[in-house]
């Protein structure tokens, strides 16, 4: 299972940057897990988003789903005509508050770009030969960590959270654990995400192979986020930058 991280900044992306999206490839299935602004520019660099088989959104916030708004006009105007509709998972109520800042016509083009599909709890997603499952972790709304596995491998993507019970649940065991790291130390607790060494502590004791941190303010200071986050965790840190891939194997 390979991921390549194609947005690495949280809220607002940073020079060169884009907002939270991660492109997932195994066997002969290929997602995009989130899709905010900048995600999609950086796919087409490295394959055709029409090749994706499904994309998953993990909540309600801009920075993971601005850019399905320039896939669904892919998927509808692509010059051979008008693509098969994609898959979308997403948290109950999002589809339609998606459509909101459409016209009547915007919303029947959206629907006929996507089938959207409600994400539950606990509940696996096979796409391929991949099985992703959603986990509820404390952010806002309704927020899912998603697992994702293949012939062994796990990768855990935490999406935004501050820590709690839920996102260990999912962390269990994650041959790499993708995890958020918004937040300098100093402001650790007063909002719901995790800072750098919060993120190592997760992956310590959800017992991880290897921590990337990603959803990273423009303006932290990464090189000091991996310190950090190795005073917590003894195992391989990388503080992701757009376009790193990795290889997820069992272990």
């Amino acid at each position: 299972m390979r991921l390549t991280v194609m947005g690495s900044s949280a809220s607002c992306a940073g020079p060169g940057q884009a907002c939270a999206g991660h492109y997932v490839e195994a066997g002969d299935a290929r997602v995009l897990l989130d899709c905010g602004n900048g995600v999609l520019s950086n796919l087409g660099r490295i394959t055709s988003p029409l090749g994706l088989d499904a994309v998953f959104i993990t909540h309600c916030h801009p920075d993971h789903f601005a850019d399905i708004y320039g896939l669904q006009s892919l998927l509808r105007y692509a010059p051979e005509g008008p693509s098969e509709p994609l898959a979308l998972y997403l948290p109950r109520g999002l589809f339609e508050r998606m459509q909101s800042l459409l016209s009547e016509r915007g919303i029947r083009e959206f629907s006929e770009a996507f089938v959207p599909f409600e994400m539950v709890a606990g509940a696996p997603i096979l796409v391929g030969e991949m099985t992703i499952t959603p986990h509820s972790v404390q952010h806002t709304d309704p927020t899912f960590a998603l697992i994702v596995e293949h012939e062994g491998a796990r990768l855990v993507y935490t999406a935004d959270t501050e820590p709690c019970d839920g996102v260990y649940s999912a962390a269990i065991g994650a041959d790499l654990l993708l995890a958020e790291a918004t937040l300098p130390e100093r402001f650790s607790g007063k909002s719901p995400h995790m800072t750098a060494r919060e993120a190592g502590t997760l992956a310590q004791s959800a017992g991880a192979g290897e921590l990337v941190l990603v959803h990273v303010w423009p303006t932290n200071d990464r090189a000091l986020m991996a310190v950090q986050a190795a005073e917590t965790f003894s195992g391989r840190i990388t503080v992701a930058n757009e376009f790193d891939e990795f290889e997820i194997v069992a272990r």
